[in-house]
């Protein structure tokens, strides 16, 4: 028998699969349904292990899967029942498909049920048998339980259909307010079973309309996008504070932000020279500037409370939730051309071959001299005959690191782009900023050559929406030197910040990307295998072992599907104090400390670098919290589960957009690539919009369409219409 030239399924399409089943599908149904024998068998089971462990799938009484979302092992539950004296509940924010699984809540040492109906806890969680179990760890104030859906009549009576599908019922409504028929609102249940109703509490507007698609996000995932009146209020107490005595000047030098066009919130800017040092020929110095939002931003205050919460911003194509109030984001903590900034100031020496010498870390005064986005600094230094505008605007922004998997970007409809201040570009920059910033990156790309991190070259999709918040296109975003400069200063100033707090045995909230398990080395062998090529299990893996493979495909037809494979095997990034190394960056020490105004973690870094090194001003008020030094794996444990959540959301969003615009183009012909086939039907994404689905068989027509296993071919019996990857 030929060869199978796909290997295992990949984990959308065995939840597509099981999304698509009439029957429970365990391990022997997906095995019969994507013809796997053998070895393949044992390698199915040990991804669908994989799978339950990611959160992906639960197994349901009789051992048959469905799609769920993760649960953390800390993380927000609400009582929704109590039998028999046994609570039970289920996770406040709740990411998948199916109804949310019921925890059994384990309380130590009390008689009877010391919760009732819809209180909150945050609890630790734990897998028991065929079950889950959740140990109370903390009370929570109680909430309302709120409902997304959307408002119908029958007769004389209004119905609430839930948008989520755990809300397997609809609800009568005993109060619209001012909301109409065919309305998606939020309302508050009300009553007892069997008898709950519900009550309208806030109308969002159409279901179809676009700019619903992030509200539901928002409201599904439990993202809170309202800051209480305490946290606004402390944002504007403390955006009138001084930026205080003891800090490093360093106004006289040409400091840039180098950012998306869009950008609202500026947190970082680089400046390099060549260091004049006999000591280090050809070396730079260079200094990486972060906004100091740990001097705004208090532990224990209400504003550190709701950055904690959030965990990090949410960038929707239509609107951001920052993590801070835009008194803090937008304005004071944004490093903003001409204006005096707070920031906190990584002093590198670059060798000349690119690997950092030294480090220091100071809390700075500072002016930038420019706001660039990337496109003008790249036609800058590539010879622009002409100064470009200043780039500023509307919109969601960040500096990608490089750090992690590469995530969908999105983008507000195009404006003209204003200039800062009335004024273009200073000439002067391109000699004083622009050029010294290349060359010592010229450098730094030779230490990042040299440890070989995993290259993937996966694009960032890139949502552009028009005044009326309908999509104008989905595409990649260009990728310019200007991107790869950014990232390095900034993977090399979060080295810095990490080895800065090891040096004195301080606690360090590390992001952290471990290797691929055996198990999944195991499926991409077998997976390469049916291209006949070679992957050996007892050679050490590095993410160079991966760009190997990759380099030696450039013109092979399955080239995309094996780098998405390759994508598949490596693990998920978290952050937590115990360090394990960052194997996608093939570095041993990392942290994040370069976007605080959106990131917590950073936050914390920052708190950390501030008391190790006693950094002035306001050195007490703004160290790390020993609560927090205390007790930093639960801190991960929380946020790395924000970031889940922020992820969950912003792809379910975009899928909305690209569905909302696919189908203005019903009749239309677009090209797709089959990327897999199965008996029951094929897999198929959209060229340039990312897009992935199954189309069953019973959608192709009348005709029977014979599965050619060998040929990894769906074909018609009269007519011989094939399809095949």
């Amino acid at each position: 028998m030929a060869k199978r030239p796909h290997g295992l399924p990949t984990r959308q399409q065995i939840l597509d699969f099981i999304a698509s089943s009439d029957t429970p599908a365990g391990k022997r149904e997906i095995a019969r349904a994507f013809a796997l024998h053998g070895q393949e068998k044992i390698a199915l089971k040990a991804l669908l292990k994989d799978m339950a462990d990611e959160g992906l799938i639960d197994s349901a009484p009789g051992r048959a899967f469905h799609k769920m979302g993760g649960i953390p092992k800390v993380t927000v539950l609400r009582v929704v029942d109590i039998e028999g004296g046994s609570i039970f509940a289920v996770p406040e924010s709740w990411h998948g498909d199916a109804a949310p699984p019921r925890l059994r809540v384990i309380e130590r040492g009390r008689k009877g049920a010391a919760f009732g109906i819809g209180d909150r806890m945050l609890a630790r969680t734990e897998e028991a048998g065929t079950g889950w179990t959740a140990h109370p760890m903390k009370r929570l104030a109680r909430g309302e339980e709120l409902v997304l859906g959307v408002l119908r009549r029958e007769g004389d009576r209004v119905w609430l259909k839930p948008v989520e599908k755990r809300e397997r019922h609809e609800l009568l409504v005993s109060d619209i307010g001012g909301a109409e028929i065919g309305d998606l609102v939020l309302a508050e249940k009300a009553g007892r079973p069997p008898r709950i109703t519900a009550r309208v509490t806030e109308k969002l507007g159409k279901p179809f309309e676009t700019r619903s698609f992030s509200l539901i996000a928002i409201h599904k995932h439990g993202i809170p996008d309202i800051f209480p009146e305490e946290a606004i209020g402390e944002a504007e107490t403390m955006a009138r504070q001084p930026i205080g005595e003891g800090r490093e000047d360093l106004r006289h030098l040409p400091i840039v932000a180098i950012d998306p066009a869009d950008a609202r919130d500026h947190d970082d800017a680089v400046w390099a020279a060549p260091d004049d040092d006999p000591a280090n020929p050809g070396g730079f110095r260079a200094i990486v500037a972060i906004a100091d939002v740990s001097y705004y931003v208090r532990p224990g205050g209400a504003l550190d409370a709701q950055a904690r919460r959030r965990g990090n911003s949410v960038y929707f194509p239509d609107r951001v939730v920052p993590m801070l109030p835009e008194t803090l984001s937008v304005d004071i903590c944004s490093l903003k051309e001409g204006q005096d900034r707070a920031a906190l100031a990584c002093h590198l020496t670059v060798a000349a071959n690119g690997t950092l010498k030294a480090w220091r870390f100071t809390r700075a005064l500072i002016r930038v001299a420019a706001n660039i986005a990337y496109e003008d600094a790249q036609a800058l230094i590539d010879g622009a005959s002409s100064p470009l505008p200043l780039a500023g605007g509307a919109g969601g922004g960040g500096t990608p690191e490089g750090s992690d998997v590469p995530q969908a970007t999105v983008a507000p409809h195009p404006q003209p782009l204003p200039q800062a201040g009335g004024e273009r570009v200073p000439p002067q920059l391109l000699e004083t900023a622009l050029r010294p910033l290349w060359a010592c990156w010229a450098a730094l790309a030779k230490a990042r050559d040299a440890r070989a991190p995993l290259d993937l070259d996966l694009p960032e999709r890139r949502v552009v929406l028009d005044e009326k918040g309908r999509i104008l296109s989905v595409a990649p975003r260009e990728r310019l030197d200007a991107h790869r400069l950014i990232e390095d200063y900034m993977i090399a100033a979060n080295v810095a910040a990490a080895k800065a707090l090891e040096a004195k045995k301080a606690q360090v909230m590390y992001r952290v990307h471990e290797p691929p398990s055996r198990e999944k080395l195991v499926a991409l062998k077998d997976y390469l295998a049916t291209f006949d090529i070679a992957f050996a299990l007892g050679q050490v893996v590095r993410p160079a072992t991966f760009n190997h493979i990759l380099g030696r495909l450039h013109d092979h037809d399955a080239r995309p599907q094996i780098m998405e494979q390759v994508l598949r095997t490596q693990t998920q990034a978290y952050y937590a104090p115990a360090n394990h190394g960052h194997f996608g960056l093939a570095l041993g020490s990392y942290a994040h400390f370069t976007s605080p105004i959106r990131r917590y973690a950073d936050l914390l870094v920052h708190r950390a670098l501030v008391g190790a090194y006693g950094l002035a001003p306001a050195i007490e008020q703004t160290r790390l919290a020993p609560a927090d030094a205390a007790d930093l794996s639960l801190v991960g444990e929380t946020i790395s589960a924000a970031e889940r959540r922020a992820m969950a959301a912003e792809r379910e969003t975009i899928d909305r957009y690209v569905a909302a615009y696919l189908s203005e183009k019903v009749g239309e012909v677009l090209e797709t690539r089959i990327t897999g086939v199965r008996a029951f039907g094929f897999f198929a994404t959209v060229e340039g919009l990312g897009g992935d689905g199954l189309v069953p068989v019973s959608t192709l027509g009348t005709e029977y369409f014979r599965y050619d296993e060998a040929a990894q071919a769906l074909i018609g019996e009269a007519s011989g219409e094939r399809y095949a990857p």
